[in-house]
């Protein structure tokens, strides 16, 4: 039996090549763990309280977070495709993400103040009605990611590209964007630059 399953908590451990691909854990608390290697895709963490852990070379695309508790919570290099973070448990939501694929994911009314996105791919992404007040996306490929009224108030979109933001749709004060990326705030109006 996987150890992940035997007990309803589990504090400062390491968990390493767990399959829980389309398996179902709910209603657990993990603090201060580790997960290594392991695939998640398709499984239902729903009810479960993850907090101070830290996610590397995980496969987590289409998990269902229905209720979960993401608390200060580092994903490394995961991929973590169609994942609807809009239904996670908003309570001291906290996370970063570092070399993931984000590709189809949704964010939703998730409060992402100063959350720092880096080398991610965030491609056909939806992202609505989040605050990413002082969100950093560094390095990060934003094609086809949809931005609608959003707080960007002071995010910083210098080393990201391709992106398409309607600044009339989204509060963008003092966001920091570099050129030519900063055209990706004229694609609606169709104009052609020589």
């Amino acid at each position: 039996m996987n150890p992940v399953m035997n007990e309803s908590s589990y504090v400062d451990r390491t968990f390493a090549s767990l399959d829980y691909a389309d398996a179902a854990f709910r209603d657990m608390e993990f603090e201060s763990c580790t997960f290594q290697n392991s695939t998640f895709s398709g499984s239902d963490m729903s009810g479960t309280v993850f907090t101070d852990c830290r996610f590397i070379d995980c496969n987590m695309s289409m998990a269902v977070l229905t209720g979960t508790g993401l608390k200060s919570i580092a994903f490394i290099g995961c991929k973590m495709t169609g994942i609807d973070f809009g239904v996670c448990n908003d309570f001291l939501f906290a996370v970063t993400f570092t070399r993931c694929r984000l590709d189809y994911a949704v964010f939703s009314r998730n409060d992402l103040r100063k959350s720092r996105f880096e080398e991610c791919s965030i491609q056909d992404a939806s992202v609505t009605g989040s605050n990413l007040s002082g969100a950093v996306f560094s390095g990060c490929d934003l094609s086809r990611a949809v931005f609608v009224r959003d707080n960007l108030t002071g995010a910083d979109f210098t080393t990201s590209y391709n992106y398409s933001i309607d600044p009339e749709r989204n509060t963008i004060d003092r966001a920091v964007f570099s050129y030519p990326g900063v055209l990706g705030l004229l694609d609606k109006y169709h104009i052609i630059l020589k």
